[in-house]
């Protein structure tokens, strides 16, 4: 997708940070950019760089009508390429068979995307491959969590299912007793992994692969994080192990495989430790230059894209937020923050998307029914997946999900 190559760019679920990212680079590098989400306050769809967005219905709750709608956007805007930036992704692959023609989907298929999400079944990918994972115990009921919580002086626990940092059971750091093992409920068809809990900070990746070859690639750490969770302030650094790995995995998955994965380690002693897989955009990608982007989605860059180590990019209303819920903690290093280190939205001069912020917010709150302490889980409840079979879907991707439930550990 280089200067040569103008297409025209749907990005979906625009409410995300990254989705705004993506908007900007590809619309400023001479693309023609499209976005949609659930609901119209979404900051990605108020960009500037835009032709223009739209509101589709929920690709979990409403699947049918939300691949009627994206059809509709597509033809109405003669669009190339869908780029998911999130969970969206599995919607969309499930039933690429219904999409108009033509058109590309940067996604992996089903059974690959379903591999890599279900954090059980990626562990036994990731044992495959060669990559480092911390001893993992698959549990499909309460008896066994508690066996397996017992087997670990210290442990973590979490659904195969989850994201965000969302629902974690621990009694080891900031988190722990936040979730108590009565409020877990294990099953067959959405087991959770116990695991001994691994000191070390936990080191990000985001790629991009377009035919089995990873076009770019960034590892960060996040010193700044909202309720221990979402990261707001990103901090590149070497990638030498972390692309190793990623090539690793990608060749075991997939050859062929073309879309965005995201990998989580924990940087224990020295050595990483491969946690789980989001295959789909993360803030990863606003470390990323604009060109570079936009050459490596298309794969026209001949060689891999690597981010320099001691780039960093934050969100300013975000790491603001943080300081104002804690502010004896983290209102110091806030403003030494916002003063040093440079914003995602800086030199775009594209303010007005971010001050749609609060209504992401709003639009979480709902979702949460306004239960304060779920809005962080809650902020993309109605575009996640949680491993169900997925309406329309083909009986050979079917037939697969059964077959990712049978290869985890």
């Amino acid at each position: 997708m280089g200067r040569g190559i103008i297409l025209r760019v749907l990005v979906t679920s625009s409410r995300n940070t990254f989705a705004l990212d993506i908007i900007r680079k590809l619309g400023s590098t001479g693309h023609t950019v499209v976005a949609s989400d659930t609901y119209a306050g979404a900051i990605g769809s108020h960009s500037k760089y835009l032709e223009a967005h739209a509101v589709t219905a929920s690709p979990r709750f409403k699947t049918d009508q939300f691949i009627a709608d994206i059809s509709e956007l597509v033809t109405k805007h003669n669009i190339d390429l869908i780029i998911p930036s999130f969970e969206e992704a599995f919607y969309l692959s499930a039933r690429v068979h219904d999409l108009p023609a033509g058109v590309t989907l940067f996604a992996g298929d089903f059974e690959s995307l379903a591999r890599l999400h279900d954090k059980a079944s990626f562990q036994r990918l990731a044992e495959q491959a060669g990559v480092p994972i911390p001893e993992t115990l698959v549990v499909t009921n309460t008896d066994e969590l508690n066996a397996a919580i017992a087997r670990y002086p210290r442990y973590f626990a979490r659904a195969a299912f989850s994201r965000g940092g969302v629902g974690l059971l621990t009694n080891t750091g900031p988190l722990a007793g936040k979730m108590q093992p009565e409020d877990c409920h294990p099953t067959v068809d959405q087991p959770w992994l116990v695991q001994p809990f691994v000191d070390g900070p936990m080191v990000c990746t985001y790629s991009t692969i377009v035919k089995g070859r990873v076009t770019a690639h960034c590892t960060y750490r996040a010193p700044e994080q909202w309720a221990h969770s979402t990261g707001i302030d990103f901090l590149a650094i070497d990638s030498t192990d972390t692309l190793a790995y990623t090539e690793k995995l990608v060749g075991e998955l997939d050859p062929n495989f073309t879309g965005q994965l995201s990998f989580d380690f924990v940087d224990h002693e020295g050595g990483l430790k491969a946690i789980e897989c989001n295959p789909r955009s993360t803030n990863g990608v606003i470390l990323i230059e604009a060109d570079a982007l936009a050459a490596a989605l298309e794969g026209t860059n001949e060689t891999t894209v690597v981010v320099e180590p001691g780039v960093e990019r934050q969100v300013s209303l975000a790491v603001l937020a943080d300081a104002f819920t804690e502010p004896i903690k983290h209102l110091p290093t806030s403003l030494h923050d916002l003063i040093k280190v440079r914003d995602i939205g800086a030199g775009w001069h594209d303010s007005i998307a971010m001050m749609w912020s609060p209504a992401t917010l709003i639009h979480g709150a709902k979702m949460a029914h306004g239960k304060r302490q779920e809005i962080l889980g809650a902020l993309g409840e109605d575009i996640v997946w949680n491993g169900e079979e997925i309406d329309g879907m083909s009986e050979s991707d079917a037939a697969a999900l059964e077959a990712v439930h049978g290869q985890r550990v």
